[in-house]
């Protein structure tokens, strides 16, 4: 289950059709923290003490490291309000383009909230690609901006894709629930 339908879109293509991933429009309170694991703990605590049923939330952190890991949780806010160009101001001048985008997927059901991470490593570079959305054209991995790969490659290696093997992983392990 996933507030976002694009989210829930990826997250059933991810499983292949082997889960039955329900989008649901729920209001969930913003959660504050430096720390995305402690952000979708939160919003993923809360949003079971709403449904009652199990469910996954995500949250996602854009750090760059010349920026001391700005914008970090902050990306969506800060790319709604400065937008890539706003990136690209701030880093003019500036050698060290590292970069990385670090997922949290929490689980909950009655026996509590975990957490999975995935997180992918890359920099800051002009603007490529036609595809992705937000920081996609910015954020370049092994040569390539994220919007430069097709959709199938991205949801494959993407920092989302990442932190879903940890939880298909921990479901297999732990749960004895083997997906593909």
């Amino acid at each position: 289950m996933t507030g976002n339908a694009h989210k829930a879109r990826e997250v059933q293509e991810f499983f292949q059709g082997t889960v039955s991933v329900e989008h649901v429009a729920l209001d969930i309170p913003e959660h504050r923290h430096h720390d995305v694991q402690v952000i979708a703990e939160g919003k993923a605590s809360y949003a079971f003490s709403v449904v009652r049923q199990p469910l996954i939330v995500d949250d996602t952190a854009f750090s760059i490291d010349a920026l001391k890991g700005f914008p970090g949780p902050y990306a969506a806010y800060v790319l709604n309000t400065i937008g890539n160009e706003g990136i690209l101001r701030l880093l003019k001048g500036i050698a060290d383009r590292n970069a990385h985008f670090l997922t949290a997927i929490a689980y909950a059901d009655d026996s509590g909230v975990r957490v999975f991470t995935g997180r992918i490593d890359g920099k800051i570079v002009d603007p490529r690609g036609g595809g992705g959305f937000g920081y996609d054209p910015i954020f370049e991995w092994e040569g390539t901006t994220l919007a430069e790969l097709p959709l199938p490659v991205k949801s494959r290696i993407s920092h989302r894709a990442r932190a879903l093997v940890a939880f298909r992983d921990w479901l297999c392990s732990e749960q004895q629930v083997c997906l593909q």
